[in-house]
């Protein structure tokens, strides 16, 4: 018999390594950065499935679809996620959503700050994106909040992997 997880949402948060920063071999630079603000307790290299990638983007697809008036939303997530390789990590830290956040920088990379992950390594613009009518490649994405976290978690790991949600010991693993 298994026993339920009580889980604090507002110390997990599911990062994102886009295609972008895959097919630029970022992982590492990358994560390296993420781990000064989180503990990561998990990474790998997945597949999306369209079902992942259309579940990850709901937004995009519902609630802020009429915001993106120059791409075909669908069909962009399909050309640009589903059969290449995407990077997932779990990360554990207080407050982990927001802190993460401030360290990713502005959704276009041309906003972002130097000290940021978009900003660092970055290399698309919003105003490149629309001019080409797709989203934009921003490297990286991580849960907005802990409600976002617990959905985000769902989708990439799923019940099989709520092992993985035991905060870290003082060496790091969980």
């Amino acid at each position: 018999m298994t026993t339920a997880i009580d889980v604090d949402w507002t110390r997990w948060t599911v990062v994102l390594l886009k295609p972008d920063c895959i097919a630029r071999d970022l992982v590492d630079p990358v994560l390296t950065w993420v781990g000064t603000e989180v503990t990561l307790v998990d990474q790998r290299l997945v597949t999306p499935t369209e079902q992942q990638i259309f579940a990850h983007y709901d937004d995009l697809l519902t609630t802020r679809r009429a915001h993106f008036t120059w791409v075909d939303v669908p069909a962009d997530l399909r050309r640009t996620y589903v059969g290449r390789r995407v990077g997932i990590a779990l990360g554990y830290a207080p407050n982990a959503a927001p802190r993460l956040r401030d360290l990713l920088g502005h959704y276009d990379p041309t906003h972002a700050g130097l000290l940021t992950i978009r900003g660092r390594f970055g290399q698309d613009s919003l105003r490149q994106a629309q001019a080409e009518h797709r989203l934009i490649a921003n490297v990286i994405h991580s849960s907005d909040d802990p409600v976002g976290a617990e959905r985000e978690f769902g989708i990439w790991y799923g019940p099989a992997h709520r092992h993985l949600l035991h905060p870290p010991t003082q060496g790091g693993q969980p």
